[in-house]
């Protein structure tokens, strides 16, 4: 059973954000997969909801030679079937077709995703790797600064994410363990290479928050090869250790994951 709530369906992205600073107990409702549940535990009880759907300008994909820009209110399935997407950037198409399962993929949107800031969601590991920038009604938020800690990002209470914009690599891949029931990654890593020396490594579900990981990059700078990801040792200090997995255990998987992700990038297919 969920707390007693209002809802309110704005027209515009200003009414939107007018209605979350009248409330500050309110929330902004995009897809509802991580918000509604939560609310359902208990672990989530604002005043009132704001309902984006509505809101016109917020979904679409475009595309130009330096990155792609997503609209925050795009479905999960709408970036994995992108053309814009397949082409410029094929493992975030991949990355956002292994989410969740069928249902969560046509409700789910990557504003609420980037968001939400889940410390296992796949998105935000995009959104670092990538060198992403969050688009919000207000201002422009390089990705090495939004994300904070455990859901905590760097938006202010009454604003809204309109977009994202994604750096074009020349090459990306990401690899995830997924946990059996959620699909959450209980490890997932994406890297990204942008030119020689130049390599980004993203990590999801290993500790309380998406991060890089600043030994993977400074070795697969200098060769971008499986081999070379699969030899670095992480270290488990700061990881996560629960029923699922211990923190030794995801920092082993963090080599795995970072190995399998190159290999990809190196010889990309439809599958992840």
């Amino acid at each position: 059973m969920m707390y007693e709530f209002a809802y309110v369906r704005p027209a515009s992205l200003e009414d939107a954000v007018r209605a979350l600073r009248m409330h500050s107990e309110a929330k902004p409702l995009a897809g509802g997969m991580s918000l509604l549940s939560a609310m359902k535990l208990r672990l989530a009880a604002p005043t009132h909801l704001v309902d984006l759907g509505r809101l016109d300008g917020l979904a679409g994909i475009a595309g130009n030679n330096q990155a792609i820009t997503i609209g925050a209110m795009t479905r999960h399935a709408d970036v994995a079937a992108s053309p814009i997407v397949r082409e410029a950037i094929p493992a975030l198409a991949v990355l956002a077709g292994d989410i969740g399962d069928r249902q969560v993929r046509h409700r789910g949107t990557l504003g609420g995703s980037v968001a939400n800031a889940d410390p296992a969601a796949c998105y935000p590991a995009a959104v670092l790797g990538l060198a992403g920038t969050i688009i919000t009604d207000r201002r422009h938020i390089g990705s090495d600064d939004f994300f904070r800690g455990l859901y905590e990002t760097a938006l202010e209470t009454d604003e809204i994410v309109a977009a994202v914009e994604f750096t074009r690599p020349a090459r990306a891949g990401y690899m995830k363990f997924p946990h059996p029931a959620s699909r959450f990654a209980l490890v997932g890593v994406f890297v990204a290479e942008f030119g020689a020396g130049n390599v980004r490594v993203a990590v999801t579900g290993a500790g309380p928050r998406v991060f890089r990981e600043a030994r993977l990059e400074a070795a697969l700078a200098k060769e971008f090869t499986p081999t070379v990801a699969s030899a670095v040792a992480v270290s488990a200090e700061g990881l996560n250790s629960d029923r699922a997995a211990s923190a030794e255990y995801r920092a082993h998987l963090v080599s795995v994951m970072a190995a399998r992700a190159v290999a990809w990038a190196l010889a990309p297919t439809s599958q992840s």
